[in-house]
């Protein structure tokens, strides 16, 4: 079994230390939340994880070996990542983008397999994308990008997905239809998520454990009901936050 161990890692971004001796292990099957306000380090988080950006001192391991020692091919075959901001404007199809997903797979670069065009297609069906497949990426909504940039990552199979800010560009009801999709695909291949998100309330609905990064380099980390507190949210995001409900139906809200 695969397993993703963020090691004693330390960053320092224009002076500011992000974490300091930050430890966790993400194992298969689990489903993390990454918590913490604007400026935290979610996002340089997310990236160190990927191998995009290095930390100070520490390590990040999958498997046991530093992802900076895996090839690029290797990494994304085991991890994947859905960028904050989405897709960029490309000059292709979505089809064509979704397809991206299979270049650490391919075998040829002159033809796309079969296995790989019906693995793109299914991937467009599962997230209502099949009517726009020969659409250009510049003529669909931001909400509509967000969902092909999902379906470019279910089709690239990583064991690993690292999510920031999922829910961007999505109305309320594509937000949990898709963070429920993602889950239940992900259970169903034994796969793991990180998703780093500025809603609290939807870690609480869709993650097992949390990483909630505080102010200099201190954070809290472990399952969500013991993370997830008016008293250790209060202190993470500087003001009052009060919670409605009980275990399994919590509701988080400022004041």
């Amino acid at each position: 079994m695969s397993s993703l161990k963020i090691q004693s890692a330390s960053l320092t971004i224009a002076d500011k230390l992000l974490y300091a001796d930050l430890s966790f292990q993400i194992e298969r099957k689990e489903f993390w939340g990454l918590l913490g306000k604007n400026g935290a380090g979610k996002t340089s988080l997310i990236h160190c994880i990927a191998g995009l950006r290095s930390i100070d001192s520490g390590d990040v391991q999958l498997n046991e070996i530093s992802v900076q020692d895996y090839s690029r091919a290797e990494l994304a075959r085991e991890i994947g990542i859905l960028f904050q901001d989405g897709l960029e404007t490309l000059p292709a199809t979505v089809m064509e983008t979704v397809m991206l997903g299979r270049h650490p797979h391919v075998q040829s670069m002159f033809k796309d397999s079969k296995d790989d065009l019906e693995i793109a297609r299914h991937a467009l069906q599962q997230f209502a994308l099949t009517e726009l497949s020969e659409r250009q990426i510049d003529s669909l909504s931001g909400g509509e990008k967000q969902r092909v940039a999902i379906a470019m990552l279910i089709a690239q199979q990583p064991n690993f997905f690292l999510l920031d800010e999922p829910s961007n560009h999505l109305d309320i009801a594509f937000q949990f239809s898709i963070l429920q999709q993602l889950k239940a695909i992900l259970s169903a291949r034994n796969g793991s998520m990180l998703m780093a998100t500025h809603d609290i309330n939807l870690a609480a609905r869709f993650c097992d454990k949390i990483v909630l990064l505080l102010e200099n380099g201190d954070y809290l980390c472990g399952d969500k009901m013991e993370i997830l507190t008016p008293e250790n949210l209060s202190l993470a995001y500087g003001c009052e936050i009060r919670q409605l409900g009980e275990e399994g139906l919590a509701f988080f809200y400022p004041v």
